[in-house]
């Protein structure tokens, strides 16, 4: 499948309104790749790209000059953009690095804001990424504040296994905010 095609069956499946100008919007992405450890969002810049993750695996974290605590994993074809920065012009307080080669699609904002001129699909695709971000976000926060870490790890081994599959244990120690060698404490205990 193509990256084209990935993009295309990506808003049939999650986006099934307003396909006018669908094929044109799609056809002006323009793939970029990047090596394994390159940072393609850094906290201060502004979004002015939305970014859809074609193959690869991106970590998404926030830094200070001594911690860092991961806050999601990209595993799956989607957009990646920090939409809020996007949509607002503000910058970001986000990094994103990639843990392997990847492929991504890139829309420039001001080609994004043209397509939203011309077409009406452009308003309810942000606000429907809106939703379901602020949604995911009350979900992640909701059970980082009443689950363990060990809970935490269960509910990864069932609805993320991908994330155990290929990301280091290390930051999946960091995304449940506890050490490496807790978390081999609970796995062992798991299995």
């Amino acid at each position: 499948m193509t990256e084209t095609d990935k993009l295309s069956l990506f808003f049939s499946n999650e986006f099934p309104f307003n396909h006018e100008g669908l094929a044109e919007f799609i056809n002006t992405f323009v793939k970029k790749s990047y090596k394994k450890g390159s940072v393609i969002l850094e906290n201060g810049n502004t979004e002015n790209e939305l970014r859809f993750l074609d193959k690869g695996i991106i970590r998404e974290y926030y830094a200070t000059n001594d911690k860092e605590k991961n806050i999601n994993f990209y595993t799956d074809i989607g957009f990646i953009t920090d939409f809020s920065s996007f949509t607002n012009s503000i910058s970001t307080k986000k990094y994103q690095e990639s843990l392997t080669d990847i492929d991504l699609r890139v829309l420039s904002k001001e080609k994004f804001l043209n397509f939203t001129n011309q077409y009406n699909c452009g308003k309810l695709f942000i606000e429907t990424i809106f939703q379901r971000i602020v949604i995911n976000k009350e979900n992640e926060e909701f059970n980082h504040f009443v689950n363990t870490a060990e809970e935490l790890y269960l509910d990864i081994m069932i609805t993320k296994p991908n994330w155990l599959l290929h990301i280091p244990q290390y930051h999946i120690a960091s995304y449940l905010g506890i050490t490496p060698e807790t978390l081999s404490r609970i796995r062992k205990r798991i299995s």
